[in-house]
């Protein structure tokens, strides 16, 4: 079991994007990896459980979060400004692999599921500034933060309204990277088995999750090893480990 890493952390900014998009930057030190999470809270006691948030971005002083409101906890997120106070345990996960020795990345992401993106696509080149890095970001309505995407990468393209899964050639690629739904990322998964792509494919799973730690089975998971618990042991695993178990 992981130990609980709370801190108090400042929100620096909290910025509404549309479509009840919020960008939360909090003024924290911290160590977060590309892929990695934490949970938030910025309440007492209700509700009960604090939120996992990806990492959208960071550096030394700072920590961002890509989020949207889909219930009560989001909702008060919603409603911090800046100057206000925020718990912060984390960073949490094993985040997504180096590729260092990769020369054609994708990275592929739909809905709140692109909040991690931003930060792998910015590792990558830095670790590799050789490398070419191609992002896919699917929406069901108006997109969000395409230009900050640009910026950190070859290649971005926007799937509004459709499936961001068709736009993109595995073959093309010598890794996958991608966070979504989780039908978005099966029907990727068999898109790259039934072309017989030899890129591996890395998921980040978003399974509802209660302590973030490992200490309860909330979050749980089914693959080829059995059950994983998705903030312990992930969120990010290879695709055939979760959804070639059907296979």
């Amino acid at each position: 079991m992981r130990e609980r890493k709370r801190k108090m952390g400042k929100v620096m900014s909290n910025r509404a994007l549309g479509e009840d998009f919020y960008l939360m930057r909090v003024e924290q030190k911290n160590d977060a990896r590309m892929g990695q999470f934490y949970m938030l809270r910025s309440w007492e006691t209700y509700p009960v459980l604090s939120r996992p948030i990806s990492v959208y971005d960071a550096d030394d002083e700072s920590v961002s979060f890509l989020y949207k409101v889909v219930g009560k906890g989001t909702e008060l997120f919603a409603r911090l400004q800046a100057g206000d106070e925020i718990t912060l345990d984390g960073a949490h996960g094993n985040g997504f692999p180096s590729l260092t020795d990769k020369k054609r990345i994708a990275l592929v992401g739909g809905g709140v599921g692109i909040a991690p993106l931003y930060l792998a696509a910015k590792t990558y080149k830095k670790e590799n500034p050789e490398c070419s890095v191609d992002i896919y970001l699917g929406f069901s309505g108006t997109p969000v933060l395409t230009e900050e995407f640009e910026t950190v990468c070859d290649r971005l393209t926007v799937n509004v309204g459709g499936f961001v899964t068709d736009d993109i050639d595995p073959t093309a690629y010598d890794a996958i990277v991608t966070c979504g739904p989780t039908v978005m990322m099966k029907v990727l998964y068999n898109k790259c088995v039934k072309c017989q792509a030899s890129a591996p494919l890395y998921v980040s799973m978003e399974n509802r999750m209660a302590c973030g730690i490992g200490a309860c089975l909330v979050c749980s998971c089914k693959t080829k090893n059995g059950n994983r618990k998705v903030c312990k042991d992930g969120p990010v695993f290879s695709g055939s480990e979760v959804f070639g178990i059907e296979q």
